[in-house]
């Protein structure tokens, strides 16, 4: 598995006091996952995460994702620049538990790596890929089925009798 955003984290390296981890995509980290996501540009990746233990040995994180992407409009094929901010909310499950089968709003789990650590910066890619516009449109942009879909409006006769001058 290719880690273009690899940010390695030991359960130890979390004190009973927890921890602030900042996080930060380099620009070669960028360009690798422009591709990876399928993004026109990555002008910015960053999270701040506050790490604290957790019951049953997990431990959990919660913090924000902050990008500027540039994604292809759907309709035009031009660039849409967008900023995203999303909010992160992991539980870091400890070694030997395996992920819940459950569908529900809880945190996004993260298994620990073979190594004993926790790649956190796959993770926020993960978090970035689900946060992005799955339908990226140029500012007026329609779909030319859109445009016909659209019925006149009875009112549309009123509006051009206001816009002819009157006498004078």
């Amino acid at each position: 598995m290719t880690r273009e955003m690899f940010r390695p984290l030991r359960a130890a390296a979390v004190g009973p006091e927890g921890r602030h981890e900042r996080l930060e995509a380099t620009p070669e980290e960028r360009a690798a996952l422009v591709g990876r996501l399928g993004l026109l540009g990555l002008d910015s990746l960053t999270a701040e995460i506050d790490l604290q233990p957790a019951p049953g040995g997990a431990i959990r994180g919660r913090g924000t994702l902050r990008a500027a992407v540039v994604q292809e409009c759907v309709v035009t094929l031009e660039p849409v620049p967008q900023t995203v901010e999303a909010p992160l909310d992991w539980r870091l499950l400890p070694p030997g538990e395996e992920p819940s089968d459950e569908l529900d709003d809880g945190p996004d789990e993260i298994e620990v790596e073979a190594d004993g650590s926790y790649d956190l910066g796959e993770a926020l890619v993960q978090d970035l890929s689900l946060s992005l516009d799955p339908y990226p449109r140029a500012p007026g942009a329609e779909l030319p089925s859109e445009a016909a879909d659209r019925k006149p409006s009875p009112f549309d006769a009123l509006r051009a009798l206001r816009s002819i001058p009157k006498p004078g």
